[in-house]
């Protein structure tokens, strides 16, 4: 009944034949903290709809993480996409950041289902201009405005998405979310630390302050 229920908080405006046809296909499954949902180089043999937890998508360059953006539930994978309708593989890893649970799609299915329920092509489309909307901030951000500024910024949107809580996050990751050194966010996170902006203990960080 519950694999139902999320399919239908997704797709309930397909109708009752798509919800039985995916109910029947579709595979649940929990994947663990810190765990590999898709990697580099693998065929793409399910799309995944992420129900609960985080995930993150990444690039690995020189050896360092290139994070492009982090998957919230009823969300899918954008890049996914990309590698099957391209028929390629995958130029990404994916990478639950908590124990999540996800909904598996298999392929075969979901190239038969864009073309028997056009309407099913809307969840790709509103996944690329979610997609797209996050690359032009990333970009803008990057462009106009200072590292420290970003580095709050991301901090305080990952606070606000936690309920205002405490987030555990390390200064390599929040490096790697920005493109730059973690040396780099340590220095500007300590002088927030100083500013009396956040507290920081064990990876937890809380902003204090904004003003």
């Amino acid at each position: 009944m519950k694999v139902r229920e999320n399919i239908r908080k997704i797709f309930e405006h397909l109708g009752d034949d798509f919800l039985n046809e995916v109910e029947d296909s579709v595979i649940e499954k929990t994947v663990g903290a810190r765990k590999d949902v898709i990697i580099e180089g693998e065929k793409i043999d399910y799309i995944p709809i992420l129900l609960s937890g985080s995930v993150k998508v990444y690039s690995l360059i020189d050896g360092r993480e290139m994070v492009y953006y982090y998957i919230k539930p009823y969300e899918s994978c954008t890049m996914t996409f990309s590698s099957i309708f391209t028929n390629s593989r995958s130029r990404i890893y994916a990478c639950t950041e908590e124990s999540s649970d996800v909904l598996l799609l298999p392929v075969d299915k979901v190239l038969r289902w864009i073309i028997e329920y056009p309407l099913f092509n809307q969840f790709f489309l509103k996944e690329y201009d979610r997609r797209y909307t996050a690359i032009m901030e990333m970009v803008t951000q990057a462009v106009f405005y200072k590292l420290d500024k970003r580095i709050l910024d991301l901090l305080d949107k990952k606070i606000r998405e936690n309920d205002g809580k405490a987030i555990k996050i390390s200064h390599k990751e929040i490096a790697n979310t920005l493109g730059t050194a973690r040396e780099v966010v340590s220095r500007i996170l300590k002088k927030f630390e100083n500013e009396g902006l956040i507290s920081q203990s064990n990876q937890w960080i809380t902003i204090l302050s904004q003003n």
